[in-house]
């Protein structure tokens, strides 16, 4: 979920976070001006394989998204192009926003509406609901931790999950005993997503259950990061793994921070499938392109008295016109070993200029993701540009787990 905010008067979007503690700025380009108020240097560390990285302090800042406002609020500040967002989701994202901001707050997000709403925790009172759960959170470093139940077959076992709204997958899992297994194989590899110290690979899997109160889905997605992209953090020592949007996503979820508490209420999503990307492509938003757009009109013929035509017939000026735009260029960021994309030929830096006959510009990004989750066997033609070369692919969409 991605939400307008103000930093010192200045607009920019945020990824909503409930898994981070401290408001996090990237991705500024040259024509973004925002004032910082009292920077001092920092050394950064978080997910991901790669080492420090070195950022700002940002102190006594306004941060104000709608009526809801917070001063005196610090702000870290990274130049590292590893952390850029955008690309890869297609929307300008320029920080992550978490709990500094919203722990004054009772906060409720409705991924339906596509709304979030701030209440006052002295004014706010809870509604008996019959399709809600409340359940407790414990904090550690001022992140949101919830307990719940996860079954593999006859295994079922209690986790510690960070609440991790800005995470993308369902759940993700840092030990995978006992989850796993080659003869049927049950996982993949994969490319898991970005996080604060680089790229994130890990394997992906299905759990057949997870258990939330009353609440019981099934055949879950999971992920299991590699230990190169934790093993130097310190984590929370009762931490499972991560509770992530697309978990989350099939409820309205009110977070109580001053209570340590979060209600779910089931929403018109909680029945979906879990779904994965059967393509295995990865693709990203890289930079923009020239594109010209060709039409024919047509005109009423009009003599010199006004007349369309003496005969009664109408008649016509053709003509054909010509538009350029600028519009964004999609690139392959990662090809999936052994899938699909990757037996057809596909490699990483391919352009894609063409999906299924029409221009890959007109597409969103996000639209792009669901079609290569959408249904197992559907055709992907694709038109690829590579050393100025174009050439077309075909491949059907291939399910795994």
């Amino acid at each position: 979920m991605v939400i307008p905010v103000e930093v010192n008067g200045t607009p920019l979007s945020f990824l909503l976070d409930t898994g981070v503690k401290s408001t996090i700025i990237f991705s500024l380009s040259k024509q973004d001006s925002l004032e910082l108020k009292e920077t001092t240097p920092v050394n950064l560390r978080g997910l991901g394989a790669g080492g420090v990285i070195k950022g700002l302090r940002s102190k006594n800042n306004k941060i104000k998204i709608g009526e809801a406002v917070s001063d005196n609020h610090t702000i870290y500040v990274i130049f590292e192009n590893s952390l850029n967002l955008s690309p890869r989701m297609g929307v300008p994202i320029n920080g992550i926003i978490g709990l500094d901001f919203f722990k004054s707050f009772i906060v409720k997000t409705n991924y339906t509406s596509k709304k979030i709403k701030f209440y006052n925790p002295e004014r706010y009172s809870y509604r008996e609901c019959r399709r809600c759960e409340v359940f407790n959170l414990d904090f550690f470093k001022d992140k949101p931790y919830i307990n719940f139940s996860v079954q593999r077959g006859k295994k079922e076992e209690e986790v510690t999950l960070l609440l991790d709204s800005g995470s993308s997958d369902a759940l993700w899992l840092f030990d995978s005993a006992g989850f796993l297994s080659e003869n049927p194989k049950n996982y993949f590899v994969d490319f898991l997503g970005l996080g604060l110290s680089g790229h994130i690979y890990g394997t992906r899997s299905r759990l057949e259950m997870v258990k939330a109160g009353d609440f019981e889905l099934e055949s879950v997605n999971v992920a299991f990061p590699n230990k190169e992209a934790t093993e130097n953090l310190e984590l929370y020592v009762e931490r499972d793994g991560s509770l992530g949007g697309d978990f989350l996503r099939r409820f309205i979820v009110t977070m109580d921070y001053p209570n340590k508490k979060v209600m779910l209420k089931r929403n018109r999503n909680f029945s979906d499938p879990f779904r994965y990307n059967m393509s295995g492509l990865t693709l990203e938003h890289d930079g923009v392109d020239v594109y010209a757009e060709k039409s024919t009109q047509q005109e009423y013929k009009i003599d010199e008295l006004g007349n369309n035509s003496s005969s009664g017939n109408r008649a016509y000026d053709i003509y054909s016109k010509t538009e350029i735009f600028l519009v964004p260029r999609y690139i392959v960021a990662e090809v999936r070993e052994n899938s699909v994309a990757q037996r057809s030929g596909i490699l990483k830096g391919d352009e894609i200029l063409k999906i299924n006959g029409r221009p890959a510009h007109k597409y969103k990004l996000y639209k792009l993701n669901i079609l290569f989750s959408s249904e197992e066997g559907k055709k992907i033609n694709l038109d690829i540009k590579r050393n100025e070369k174009v050439f077309e692919v075909s491949f059907r969409l291939e399910k795994v787990l």
